[in-house]
């Protein structure tokens, strides 16, 4: 798809001409068949923490957004995979160097060419952005979405950092719990809920 049908096709909502840029999600869950999968959060807490060495151990490792990483020794080096519902600056990118984004906002309007035609992309379904919402009752933070995700895939083990569901707030800005569109108490019951019933998921 070149630029021009691009930006028509985002003008429009056109989500079937989007999604033709899209992997298949089951392509993406092969991927993670079997893999021991660092998620890293953006929590101010894991800053004062010491596992970058343990975080780049991982088979993959999974950074969202603008993926602040203050110091190796808390955050580690890798970022294999990039979940994004913000677009993502030309430093950042570079900074970053993901092998695979992943697009998880059900806001198209944000997202970016370079992205859309990046190796390995994948636009998580609106589909799914909806029926997460209405499990947790609020709309779902890009972490959550991946929380998901990963754990509907036949991998090894998940393990979370940088999730303390804004106790701390976030590396990436100033805003507090109010300002945000999420429910943190109502996502942190779902994912409490969910490593009860899946042993596979470790919090950090």
């Amino acid at each position: 798809m070149n630029r021009l049908r691009f930006y028509l096709a985002r003008l429009l909502r056109d989500e079937a001409a989007l999604q033709q840029l899209s992997i298949p999600q089951s392509v993406l869950t092969d991927a993670l068949e079997g893999k021991r999968i660092a998620l890293i959060g953006n929590a101010r807490a894991l800053a004062e923490s010491a596992f970058g060495a343990e975080i780049d151990a991982a088979d993959l490792v999974i950074r969202i957004n603008r993926a602040p990483m203050p110091a190796p020794a808390s955050h580690g080096t890798r970022t294999d995979w990039l979940a994004l519902a913000t677009r993502l600056p030309d430093a950042d990118r570079a900074r970053l160097e993901p092998a695979r984004l992943l697009w998880m906002s059900h806001k198209r309007k944000r997202l970016d060419y370079a992205s859309a035609t990046s190796p390995g992309f994948y636009l998580h379904p609106l589909s799914d952005y909806a029926a997460l919402k209405t499990e947790i009752g609020a709309p779902p933070t890009t972490g959550a979405m991946m929380i998901d995700l990963i754990a509907r895939s036949d991998m090894a083990e998940l393990r979370l950092y940088g999730f303390d569901f804004f106790a701390s707030q976030s590396l990436s800005g100033s805003r507090t719990a109010a300002q945000v569109p999420h429910d943190f108490g109502s996502e942190a019951a779902w994912v409490g809920a969910l490593q009860q019933r899946d042993a596979r998921i470790i919090r950090r």
